[in-house]
């Protein structure tokens, strides 16, 4: 696990300062003197790549390809693997000596700005000036020519494919809604998602479903839990990302309580070397479920209260405490909503959004 979490028992773990080195990961795992061990697994972005590292030195079941996760966390290297066809922003790596001319010719006036192998739209940013471009730059210790990918700017809605990846062939998959993109989450707005159903969006779920099996089919995905993001644009698709984990936030959740499917349990049984299965499905779910990240809003106060009163709510979590530090996105608080109409779903969501930003008006 990444410091600094403080726990008082020392005996059964050890604390690592970066997930993604994988050489203090395995110090980490050496130096805890375990005994026989079944598996490696990572939830999280950070720690797929030392996983792999991991099982391959300790002789561990699962995907111990190291070199092919790469090719699903570095975006120049994701996006530049795929073929022609398949349509995606255009990519490069950028640094402090790369000027912003050089890239607004290249990649549009707008343009995107993010660690080559982030996480949760961190440090990512839309610039449109080379001052907003030096900006966007200072976060980054500058000394790497790979550490920084600057992408051309796609403005359309995102959706998301979650799924289980085995044998070379998409096992099972669900198709998710974004409110707001995480970028404009972590610049302010309430995130949120609903899970699509798929009677309303036939030919969204096909398009979806295509782009998944030709993405994880050229990167030559390893059995896994998959999670790829798209936009969706008037003429058809483009690819965002592909990650090879859990997918983040409540969205394991959502998925076991509309279509019956542990994710959690998938992403263990495959670190073990074990294939999944699924229960019987249940077609279509008798209700769609979406969740939020609850922040303060920028003008007034919220509480829990003011919350319940005003919707009804599956699961709701919130703290009005000026003490409670703000977690990714702002998160000080969750909730998860459900309904049988994927549509009136859909308001529900926008109407909490709008009276978490507003504070209650």
């Amino acid at each position: 696990m990444s410091a600094p979490l403080r726990l008082q028992d020392r005996k059964n773990y050890r604390c690592v300062a970066d997930m993604e080195n994988a050489q203090e990961v395995f110090r980490a795992v050496l130096s805890a003197g375990l005994g026989d061990l079944a598996g490696v697994i990572s939830v999280h972005e950070f720690g797929v790549f030392a996983a792999a590292y991991l099982r391959r030195q300790l002789h561990l079941p699962g995907n111990s390809d190291s070199q092919g996760v790469l090719f699903f966390r570095d975006k120049y290297l994701q996006k530049n693997r795929l073929p022609p066809d398949v349509r995606r922003a255009r990519a490069r790596y950028t640094s402090r000596a790369t000027p912003y001319a050089e890239l607004a010719g290249e990649l549009g006036k707008q343009f995107v700005v993010k660690p080559a192998i982030g996480a949760g739209s961190l440090r990512t940013e839309v610039v449109r000036s080379a001052e907003e471009y030096h900006r966007a730059l200072e976060p980054f210790p500058g000394e790497s020519d790979v550490d920084v990918v600057a992408e051309s700017f796609v403005d359309a809605p995102e959706i998301y494919m979650d799924g289980i990846w085995q044998g070379g062939e998409l096992h099972w998959r669900s198709l998710t809604r974004y409110h707001n993109s995480p970028l404009s989450a972590v610049h302010g707005r309430v995130l949120a998602a609903h899970l699509l159903d798929e009677r309303l969006h036939p030919d969204l779920f096909e398009q979806t479903e295509d782009l998944t099996k030709r993405v994880l089919k050229t990167l030559e995905a390893p059995d896994c839990v998959f999670h790829m993001e798209a936009y969706v644009e008037h003429d058809g698709l483009t690819f965002g990302e592909c990650a090879i984990r859990l997918p983040g936030a409540l969205s394991p959740q959502l998925v076991r309580l509309t279509h019956g499917v542990d994710l959690f349990d998938a992403e263990i049984s495959l670190a073990l070397g074990l294939s999944v299965s699924l229960p019987p499905a249940v077609r279509p779910p008798e209700r769609f479920h979406g969740y939020l990240l609850l922040r303060r809003p920028d003008h007034g106060s919220l509480t829990r209260e003011d919350f319940a009163r005003a919707f009804t709510f599956d699961k709701l979590t919130y703290s009005s405490s000026p003490d409670t530090p703000p977690g990714p996105y702002g998160r000080v608080g969750e909730a998860i909503v459900s309904d049988p109409d994927e549509r009136r779903l859909s308001r529900t969501i926008a109407e909490i959004v709008r009276f978490n930003e507003t504070g209650g008006k």
